[in-house]
């Protein structure tokens, strides 16, 4: 592409969305070749022609009524960060970047993230990071004192980039952060420095987490500050015992470097995991007595009831019993105050909401089949629900100044959408739409302060995220934060024909959603080859009315050069439909999943008289790289061509949280995994297959492709595979990466499933 076009591709300017229209017209006017698929992801995934305009970080203020955010300080260099008002769009420089250039230096700090402290005095930024595996990431740390100007590093003059997870204290004169699996606290005024834990080594982990615990559990930041700010709360691991895999890299120096991450596999010894309470200005550490065992159950969530109290939830191996601890910071006494079951799993959910100055709680259960927030008193008692309809809550926002009413977001109607609703915390009457009804597709928000207003975002499948500031509970729009007008001129044309949702009966009472997309020159009267995406997991949807960036643009790629492209959620997806249409695939996760795609494939077919049953082509990443396999072995007669991104063949590789949760223990359920790993049907490939994975994978392990690989050798079974050197399951480091994964996707279809009607 020429660097003139690349530049207006990239910035448009005045006139410019007229040439991209132009170019996008032309692109869509006939069905795309190899060589036009491969400009086009060029311009997708290289380029960056379609991205979205960005807003933020930004930080609602404490009062509710502006936020910060970080932009470009322009030719000078570095960055600024700014204030503006929400409603009347005010702005102003809070944080000059000459205010962040370190002293003996020229350049300001390139921010990575920030955070304020409780009164806005001082101001916390993140820098010069280094990765430590795909959420952890370590960095610099440096205080700026708003009003003098003083700016200074944070960790004493150690090691750069080796901090991790700075926290303010509640009353902004200390900051706790981890280093090298240790917790200190620093203070703001004279830069002392306290050692709060010692025990830290490679199998004693303080502050932060393991990896599975990270992975499944979200657990990162693993420390918590008293309301008081006298006391530090944190999670220590002992990884002594676990199983320890082996990552090696072989392409960065001359002789091979070996990474080791201690990762639990399923029925494997977890890390033994407790909580402990140390001061801000040292001294020995009180641990919690949480019951149970310290390998065999999970302290999911932590954070500080009020000064003196902790609120642990914790979860049995099984992931079936969800428990609400309080602990005496002091005593290190603890007493379960409320327990959820489940006949298959609980999710842990979010940390635990305090209502009424501490003396109620709010919790989300799927008790009743649908998952609702209910509140109860501080001791577990007098349980009831808040939302109270037929229909699942997606997430929680919050409640506004007052605690009358609690926001969250639900779609009753539609599985593939998400609406703002709000319901009286006191569980009177039925939950009420805010979200207004002529606004359909996926709505996601952050209330303020008070929840008086939120950055409310919006896209649609076919329509880019726009983020503004609503107003609650009218929803009025009071300002917009990003422009898509020139986006969306470039898009229309490559968004031709639209969207097509529909619901596919596959019996027994069961109907899938999904989505369609037709080459722009579709004839109704010829048949066209069929390319379906699948996830088909517990822990994720495909098929949502939502802008999903680059994967959909591939999509539409493969669509104009001559594919019909599907994608059905099966059962077990977390769809909101009520919990037993998630928790059906109990116990066989890739059983029930691949049943329900090829039935549903089958379905369409018999269906839409375009669909050439007889060209059959399926691709997924993870999971959907697993359900891949399944299809192709296990219904070779549906699913003629496949692409296995970064799969799993064998459950029993996976960690324990994921795949104990749905699955149970192997010991309990053999069959079930054997059942649901696609390398013990490996016989039944009958089609052309491509195995895809990062050697660098510290998710899912490449150990399970070598095996699957080891497995259709001997079974003397033809495919075909491709090894990414060093990358993660992302397989997107190293320049060029990302582009090259999808081209290989895309011409793999090209060669094996030629495009285009009969």
């Amino acid at each position: 592409m020429p660097a003139s076009l690349r530049h207006i591709l990239r910035h448009p300017v005045a006139g410019a969305s007229v040439a991209i229209l132009a170019i996008a017209v032309t692109l869509s006017a006939q069905a795309l070749d190899r060589a036009g698929v491969d400009a086009q992801l060029g311009r997708i995934f290289a380029d960056g022609a379609y991205t979205p305009p960005a807003f933020g970080p930004a930080r609602w203020i404490a009062d509710g009524t502006a936020y910060s955010t970080v932009e470009s300080a322009g030719p000078s260099g570095g960055s600024d960060i700014v204030r503006y008002d929400a409603v009347s769009g005010a702005r102003s420089v809070l944080v000059a970047s000459t205010r962040l250039v370190p002293q003996g230096t020229t350049a300001p700090l390139a921010i990575r993230d920030y955070a304020w402290s409780a009164d806005g005095a001082r101001l916390l930024v993140f820098t010069n990071t280094a990765r430590v595996w795909r959420q952890h990431t370590r960095g610099d740390y440096w205080v700026l004192d708003v009003a003098s100007g003083r700016l200074r590093q944070l960790g004493g003059g150690g090691p750069p980039s080796t901090l991790m997870f700075a926290t303010f204290s509640p009353d902004g004169t200390r900051v706790a952060y981890v280093r090298a699996n240790n917790l200190y606290v620093e203070r703001l005024d004279d830069g002392r420095i306290t050692t709060l834990t010692t025990s830290g080594s490679d199998t004693i982990v303080n502050g932060t987490s393991d990896w599975v615990y990270e992975e499944e559990l979200g657990v990162r930041d693993g420390f918590r500050w008293s309301p008081d700010s006298r006391r530090v709360a944190y999670w220590q691991f002992d990884t002594s015992g676990v199983g320890t895999f082996s990552l090696l890299n072989n392409t960065d120096t001359l002789y091979p470097v070996v990474t080791r991450i201690p990762y639990p596999k399923p029925g494997t010894t977890n890390s033994a995991v407790r909580i402990g309470v140390v001061g801000a200005e040292g001294g020995d550490t009180k641990w919690m007595a949480t019951p149970g065992d310290a390998r065999d159950d999970y302290l999911a969530r932590l954070d500080w009831r009020d000064a003196s109290t902790l609120a642990i939830q914790q979860l049995n191996r099984l992931q079936n019993q969800h428990d609400l601890l309080l602990a005496d910071a002091t005593t290190g006494a603890v007493a379960r105050t409320f327990r959820d079951r489940s006949e298959t799993w609980v999710d842990a959910g979010d940390a635990v909401r305090w209502v009424d100055q501490g003396r109620k709680f709010l919790w989300t259960s799927e008790r009743d089949g649908w998952r609702h927030v209910y509140l109860a008193a501080k001791d577990g008692t007098g349980t009831a629900p808040v939302t109270r309809f037929d229909a699942d809550v997606l997430s929680v926002a919050g409640p506004d100044a007052d605690e009358t009413w609690l926001y969250f977001t639900a779609s009753p109607t539609d599985a593939t959408s998400s609406y703002l609703y709000r319901a009286r915390l006191d569980g009177r009457g039925a939950p009420e739409r805010v979200t207004p009804a002529d606004q359909p597709g996926f709505h996601t928000y952050r209330l303020a302060p008070g929840g008086k207003l939120a950055f409310h975002t919006a896209s649609r499948f076919d329509v880019p995220p726009v983020t503004d500031v609503v107003e609650l509970p009218s929803h009025r729009v009071v300002r917009t934060l990003t422009d898509t007008a020139a986006l969306r001129s470039a898009l229309a044309p490559l968004l031709t024909p639209p969207v097509e949702f529909f619901r596919v009966d596959i019996g027994d009472g069961v109907s899938m959603d999904g989505w369609m997309l037709k080459p722009s020159t579709f004839d109704p009267a010829k048949k066209y080859p069929v390319l379906a995406h699948v996830y088909g997991e517990p822990a994720g949807q495909t098929v949502l009315d939502r802008w999903s960036g680059g994967t959909g643009l591939f999509h539409r790629a493969l669509a104009q050069a001559g594919y019909v492209v599907v994608s059905m959620d099966n059962r077990g997806t977390p769809a909101p439909k009520g919990a037993p249409w998630r928790k059906s695939v109990y116990g066989a996760v890739g059983d029930l999943s691949s049943k329900d795609q090829a039935a549903g494939i089958r379905a369409l077919a018999a269906r839409f008289a375009f669909l050439d049953a007889s060209r059959v082509g399926i691709w997924g990443w993870s999971g959907g790289g697993s359900n891949t396999l399944n299809a192709m072995f296990r219904f070779p007669d549906v699913f003629h061509v496949g692409v296995s991104v970064a799969p799993v063949p064998d459950q029993t590789l996976y960690d324990t949280i994921y795949q104990e949760r749905y699955m149970g223990l192997p010991s309990s359920n053999a069959a079930g995994y054997k059942l649901g790993s696609p390398i013990h049907f490996a016989e039944g490939l009958k089609g052309d297959l491509l195995i895809i994975h990062g050697s660098g994978d510290d998710n899912v392990h490449v150990q399970g492709t070598e095996r699957l690989v080891n497995r259709l050798v001997e079974l003397g079974k033809p495919f075909d595979a491709m090894i990414y050197p060093n990358r993660t399951h992302a397989i997107a480091e190293g320049a060029g990466t990302t582009v090259h994964v999808y081209r290989k996707i895309a011409r793999y279809f090209l060669d094996h499933l030629p495009p285009g009607p009969r």
